[in-house]
């Protein structure tokens, strides 16, 4: 039966708030701005980021010597348009960016504040000393040439190209088939390469200005990209991926592996330069960075590859030689990466020797001098390095304090660029400190996640549990703030949950990043067999053995994948989980990949179909709260709708909050607040005083 008061009373939650030492609320515990899209001037030194304030995006600045942040835009409402795209100018004088649209799945406009006028994605470009931003034009992916006097961009999946003069009127500047996409200037400013994707392959093309002429680089059946040029723009390097697909979970090895290759811009002839190895590795695995290769001093093609099951560094000679490794050889990962202003080092962030965290280092392209940058016990990533290679700035974290940019000048001690702009009132002192735990799942694969314990909590006493499965699945939650948005509010969520008197076990399942190929290649996951409730089970029985957990009180809550593996669990494990709440789950593989374009055959997508919460149905009596946004362009909503077809039809009890115009990833503080009340609501009424 379908429960028709969605918000229930909060006496029960109330009652154990009331036991915490330290009181914050969940609008307190979100209220920290979040920081993203950290890019360095190519000349003065200074830096620029996003900073997103409770649902208000606007660019920031720090200029040499003394870095202190300053807001450069002036938009103050929660109306879910994102900002992304910085690009500076070659002065280092201003920065381009864009407002409002799709960034991850490039449909039409997300509208999410249901706003009656409607919404635009527009290029803007805002003087970095100060004043106020001016709309240049509507795209995005805009390529600031380096003359800086005009920028290249996308409008429709074509090239168009405008001058940075005010008034200026924007013409499309390439006729060509295909869907334009990465778009990188030559560093003399007279060609402009791009990758032209044609459905089933996709090429490498070359736009000459002043020939007036494209061409296409070594093409082939293949899917080329990532293309990056030379320092003297006469040749580009990029990634070549054959054109045989790699089956739905049979990616740890692939023939033919993926390739780099380097091609003339003139002529258009090419050469593969290098070819993976046949099985780990073999399929290409991207890391965190503006291209995939880099070409640094010394013509060294820098790039990411897993040959030894963990994803790791090279560098090659683009004379040709044997890969060097950049990093040392062991059992971690890197991820987030950028290449210095001189081109002869790497900085990256990776977890090694600390798994559930991230650390900065630093590597020649030739593999000399790694050094470690960061080694305190917060997180860090995405470092660049200022233009005159004196400092770096990064974005950072802890347990308590939430994610802020920040700058390492010399050896000097990182310091934060806008300490400021975290709200007075934010509860860092009342936080807890998650403990890094190893579980067992119920097939013996050993799993790390965060135990985040109530305050105070008297280990002799029972409390009721949370488990929280995140999204991706190539996510891995860390042992602290976030670096993603969706999961810094994930964590926040933790948080205020464990305020609340609950136990909360953060999972880090099979099928995410951070612990290798394998891991993250599970046999059997998702459509293939859902290997993924032996670890929800596991979970659920770690908590079942603690003497401080009631047993009769577990409960499951999570997002996208997270919600797949929350409703798995409630559909096959009633008896163990008592109640959840699914954001915006996959609840149907064979439907949610056929949605994808990928194709099954008949015993694929019965296999699907069995790993999917809707073949257990029969089985599912716990109570469930369904979240989901009617615009989701990651997960279907229809999804949820077969869903609540199912659950009505079993009269299992279910509440569900909709979100009209919402997408995927809530574009607004005002949703994300809404639905985690909700969701501390339901909690509270089945577990707190069920």
């Amino acid at each position: 039966m379908r429960v028709r008061n969605l918000f229930a009373p909060l006496f029960a939650c109330s009652l154990a708030f009331s036991a915490s030492p330290t009181r914050f609320s969940l609008e307190q515990v979100m209220s920290a701005p979040f920081p993203s899209e950290l890019t360095a001037a190519p000349q003065g030194g200074a830096v620029a980021w996003v900073l997103n304030q409770q649902g208000a995006r606007n660019v920031w600045v720090a200029d040499a010597p003394t870095y202190s942040g300053r807001q450069r835009t002036n938009y103050h409402d929660d109306d879910g348009q994102e900002i992304a795209e910085l690009t500076w100018t070659p002065d280092g004088r201003s920065i381009v960016f864009v407002r409002g649209g799709d960034f991850e799945t490039h449909r039409d406009n997300p509208n999410p504040a249901s706003l009656p006028q409607g919404v635009e994605q527009a290029i803007w470009i805002v003087p970095a000393a100060g004043g106020a931003p001016r709309k240049i034009t509507d795209g995005s992916d805009p390529a600031v040439s380096p003359t800086g006097d005009r920028i290249a961009f996308l409008r429709k999946d074509e090239i168009w190209s405008v001058a940075l003069d005010a008034n200026a009127q924007p013409a499309q500047l390439i006729h060509a088939k295909g869907q334009a996409s990465q778009l990188r200037w030559s560093p003399d400013g007279s060609k402009l390469a791009f990758v032209s994707t044609r459905g089933d392959h996709s090429f490498i093309a070359v736009y000459n200005a002043g020939a007036q002429s494209v061409s296409y680089l070594d093409p082939s059946v293949d899917r080329d990209s990532q293309p990056v040029w030379s320092p003297d723009s006469k040749q580009l390097a990029f990634i070549r991926v054959p054109a045989s697909s790699v089956a739905v979970g049979a990616r740890r090895n692939a023939s033919p592996p993926w390739s780099i290759r380097i091609a003339d811009a003139d002529s258009g002839n090419g050469r593969e330069l290098w070819h993976a190895s046949g099985g780990p590795g073999s399929v290409f695995h991207a890391m965190t960075a503006e291209s995939q290769l880099f070409w640094g001093a010394g013509d060294r093609i820098v790039f990411p590859w897993e040959s030894t099951g963990w994803l790791h560094l090279y560098s090659i000679s683009t004379h040709g030689d044997v890969p060097t490794p950049l990093n040392a050889p062991g059992d971690f990962e890197i991820e987030h990466a950028s290449l210095s202003a001189d081109r002869r080092t790497v900085l990256f962030s990776s977890n090694q020797n600390d798994a559930d965290r991230r650390h900065l280092w630093r590597v020649s392209v030739s593999g000399e001098n790694p050094a470690q940058l960061t080694t305190d016990a917060g997180i860090e990533w995405s470092p660049v390095e200022i233009s005159d290679g004196s400092a770096v700035a990064m974005l950072r974290s802890g347990t308590r304090s939430p994610a802020r940019a920040s700058i390492k000048i010399g050896s000097g001690d990182i310091r934060d660029l806008a300490p400021n702009s975290v709200p007075s009132d934010f509860p860092a002192s009342a936080l807890v400190e998650p403990q890094p735990v190893i579980l067992s799942s119920a097939d013996g694969l050993r799993l790390h996640g965060q135990l985040f314990l109530p305050p105070g909590a008297n280990p002799s006493q029972q409390h009721p549990a949370i488990i929280f499965f995140h999204g991706g699945s190539r996510r891995q939650m860390l042992l602290g703030w976030h670096y993603m948005d969706y999961y810094n509010n994930s964590y926040a969520m933790n948080q205020y949950l464990a305020s609340l008197g609950y136990i909360v076990l953060s999972v880090n399942y099979r099928s995410g990043i951070g612990y290798g190929l394998d891991f993250r290649e599970a046999l059997n996951y998702g459509a293939t067999g859902a290997s993924e409730f032996n670890d929800v089970l596991g979970a659920g029985l770690y908590l079942h053995n603690r003497p401080d957990v009631d047993p009769k009180r577990i409960g499951l809550w999570g997002g996208s994948y997270g919600g797949y593996l929350t409703a798995l669990g409630l559909a096959r494990a009633s008896d163990l989980f008592a109640a959840g709440v699914d954001f915006h789950g996959v609840h149907d593989w064979s439907a949610e990949l056929a949605s994808d374009g990928i194709t099954l055959d008949a015993a694929a997508a019965r296999l699907a179909l069995e790993s999917s919460p809707l073949a257990s149905v029969s089985t599912w009596r716990s109570p469930v709260l369904l979240i989901h946004g009617d615009d989701d362009r990651n997960v279907p909503f229809h999804q949820t709708v077969a869903l609540v077809g199912a659950l009505r039809k079993q009269g299992v009890e279910f509440q569900e909050l909709i979100f009209p115009d919402e997408i995927h990833g809530f574009l607004t503080q005002k949703r994300w607040l809404q639905a985690y009340h909700a969701a501390a609501d339901f909690l509270g009424k089945h577990l707190q005083n069920p």
